[in-house]
Formats: structure tokens, C-alpha cells, sequence
């Protein structure tokens, strides 16, 4: 607030410049005239001018009523004979000046009414100057610069006018333009934003209930046979309980204000927590065999991607393939990450599936596009199923 005050006082400021500067022009164009001089005193040309160009220096806090009040001054100026002929125009200039603001701050509709009654006001006014007042003037020592005529002055007043309405008007249309570009972005990234949460939420809590209902399953089936077993079961899914909660939390804290310095943001998943990924699978029944090969550290936003996307990788694994046998590959180079996740398949002469995931599928796809690589997934003709993906970045873990 304290440096919008301070911008609009420094516009105020300026304004009164600008004011000071028409009223020295206008009085110099009436003291010192193209044409016949006016009949009033030398002196009043600088409080005519003053009078005039006194809406510009206030035309921020109340444009309609200085654009009212500077068309009124001008007019007023021209029928009493205050200006001097050939320069008449002079005198509307401040009307330009807050026209202009006008049409940039106010409707079309404002603006284009401000124009109309301008241009009527010192059309009737000039016409009025040059059949009552002009007659009556004494003609100019020197021949005129400008030729006076009534047509001249109406055109000359026209055009500037005109060009301030324009001018304001598409500085408007652009600012509008521009907010509602803002406001598009800032809706694209909400829903940007909403997207990545919802793909977190279904990486974390897809691969946790797969794992869960697995031990769950096996719990149910050994009760009373092998009741180790059961343990051992509930151990898990007390573990990835705790840790799905972790996740989600995690994740939820995205949804909270920004720049709060009294929420802990919890640590992204990375390349380190591979190795406990690869257990959680191997607790539910696969088999995995992890090579992860490091050329380059990754930027942690790579490095949740690498991870999210050999998470739902093997949470499709344990949902449509377990028990079974799999490798997870990740190669790292610098410049990209390669990712390929193989599965031999169901055993026990359960029927493949023809894909696994559906959404789990969508979302990494929707990750290595942010990076602009290649994704592929698909049966194996030999069997079991195949995942792998290309992200190639740069270092500040952008798309490359």
C-alpha cells in the first residue's frame, strides 16, 4: 500500500508538470499569436492558460469531472474571445490530455461519450468564435503563420481529439488484454498445480493400497497355518501405513499457503529412497533387481520424477503380476535419466493383462512429457510387460 501511495504521488507530481508546461504554451500562443491577437488585457493570457490547463495537474482523482471541466474552460476561453485566432486548438489541448486518461481508465462507452461531447463542445464553440468574435479582432501585425479559418481549426481539433481517444483506448484494451493473460496463466497454473498434487496422491496411495491389500490377501489366506507369516504381514502394512500418512502429509502441505514459516515441509523422494522402494515390492511377492547407475547427481525435481515413475511402475508389477520377477534399471548420464522397469510376468499360469494401469499409465506418461522425452510401455513377446522412459534436463531440473 505504502508504494502505491508513493507511485500515485509521483504521478501527481508529474501531472502538475505537465500542467505547468501546457499552461506556458497556451499563454505564449496567446500572447504571442499566429493571427489576430485577442482583445483582452496581455496579463490575462497567463491566467487563462492557468485556468485551462489547471484539470490536467488533478485529472487522476476525478478524470470525468476534469475532462468536463477542461472542455468547459476551453470552450468558455474560445466564445469569449480569451484566444486568439489560428491558435484555438491550443486551448483544447489539456482536454486531449485528460481524454486520454479517460478513455484508459473508463469503459468504451464513457470514453466514446467523453469524445462526442468534446468534439461538440469546441466545434460549436469555434464556429460561434469565428461568425461572433473573429469579425471584431484587430488583424495581426505580421502576416499570419497559420491560415485562419474555421475548417482548419475544427480539423486540427479533431484530429487531436481523435488520436488522444485512440491512443488511451488501446492502452486500455492492452492493460485489459493483459490482466486477463495474467489471470488465464494464474488459472492454468492452479490447475497445473491440482494435476501434479492429484498425480502425487495416486503415485503415493495407489502404490501403499497395492502393497497393503497384497499382505492383506496373504494375511487372510495363512492365518491359521503359518500365523509368522501373518506378522510379518501386518509388520508391512503397519510400516507402509505410517509411511503412505508421511507421503500424504507431504503432499497435502502443497495445498497450504506459500511462505508460511511456521510449516516444515517435509523431504521429496529422491534416488535414495529407490532401495526402500524396491523392498516395499519385494514384500509383496516380485522379485526386483535394482541397478541404479549414477553418472551425475540429479535436480531434485528429476529425481521425484525418476522415483514417482518407478514407483507406479512396480505398483503395476504387484497389482497385475505378483508373485513374479522384475528388473528396475536407472541410468544416469548428465544430460538425461533413463528409467526401464521389465517383468517376467504372472506365475502359476495366471492370464496377463493386456496393460497394466490405465491411470498409473497416464501419469507417468504425463511426467516424461513435462521434459519433453519419450515413454513407452507395452506387452513383451516373450512375456511379462515393459516400461521405460527417456528424461532428458538440464541442471536446473527444466526440460533440456
Amino acid at each position: 500500500m505504502e508504494w502505491a501511495g508513493r507511485r500515485l504521488r509521483g504521478r501527481g507530481v508529474a501531472d502538475a508538470a505537465v500542467a505547468v508546461l501546457v499552461a506556458l504554451f497556451i499563454g505564449y500562443a496567446i500572447v504571442d499569436p499566429p493571427g489576430a491577437s485577442s482583445w483582452w488585457p496581455a496579463w490575462s493570457a497567463w491566467l487563462v492558460a492557468a485556468v485551462v490547463s489547471f484539470p490536467i495537474a488533478v485529472r487522476r482523482r476525478w478524470p470525468r469531472a476534469m475532462l468536463a471541466l477542461a472542455c468547459a474552460a476551453g470552450v468558455l476561453a474560445t466564445v469569449a474571445g480569451a484566444v486568439a485566432a489560428g491558435a484555438i486548438w491550443v486551448s483544447f489541448v489539456p482536454t486531449v490530455l485528460v481524454l486520454y486518461l479517460v478513455a484508459s481508465t473508463s469503459s468504451v462507452a464513457w470514453s466514446v461519450a467523453g469524445l462526442a461531447a468534446c468534439a461538440f463542445a469546441a466545434v460549436t464553440a469555434i464556429l460561434i468564435f469565428y461568425e461572433r468574435v473573429f469579425p471584431g479582432l484587430a488583424p495581426g501585425a505580421a502576416p499570419s503563420e497559420l491560415p485562419q479559418a474555421w475548417p482548419i481549426e475544427i480539423g486540427v481539433i479533431g484530429v487531436l481529439l481523435a488520436t488522444g481517444w485512440a491512443i488511451g483506448t488501446a492502452v486500455r484494451w492492452k492493460r485489459d488484454t493483459t490482466a486477463r493473460l495474467v489471470h488465464h496463466l494464474a488459472e492454468a497454473a492452479v490447475a497445473d498445480e491440482r494435476r501434479r498434487i492429484a498425480r502425487e496422491l495416486h503415485d503415493v496411495i495407489g502404490h501403499s493400497m497395492s502393497l497393503i491389500a497384497v499382505k492383506a490377501t496373504v494375511a487372510n489366506h495363512v492365518a491359521d497355518a503359518r500365523p509368522q507369516e501373518v506378522r510379518a504381514a501386518l509388520d508391512v502394512i503397519e510400516q507402509t501405513s505410517r509411511s503412505t500418512l508421511t507421503e500424504i502429509h507431504r503432499v497435502l502441505d502443497l495445498l497450504r499457503s506459500d511462505g508460511d514459516p511456521q510449516q516444515a515441509h517435509l523431504p521429496v523422494p529422491g534416488m535414495a529412497d529407490l532401495p526402500e522402494l524396491a523392498a516395499h515390492a519385494r514384500s509383496a511377492g516380485v522379485e526386483v533387481d535394482l541397478a541404479v547407475r549414477e553418472g551425475a547427481a540429479l535436480p531434485p525435481t528429476v529425481a521425484m520424477s525418476v522415483y514417482r515413475i518407478v514407483q507406479q511402475a512396480l505398483t503395476n508389477v504387484i497389482t497385475h503380476a505378483a508373485p513374479t520377477r522384475c528388473s528396475v534399471t536407472v541410468d544416469i548420464d548428465g544430460r538425461e535419466a533413463m528409467i526401464e522397469v521389465i517383468d517376467d510376468g504372472p506365475r502359476h499360469g495366471r492370464p496377463p493383462r493386456a496393460s497394466h494401469g490405465g491411470h498409473g499409465l497416464i501419469g507417468m506418461r504425463e511426467r516424461v512429457k513435462m521434459y519433453g522425452g519419450t515413454f513407452h510401455a507395452g506387452r513383451r513377446p516373450e512375456g511379462g510387460f515393459r516400461v521405460s522412459a527417456r528424461l532428458p534436463y538440464d541442471q536446473r531440473g527444466t526440460k533440456a
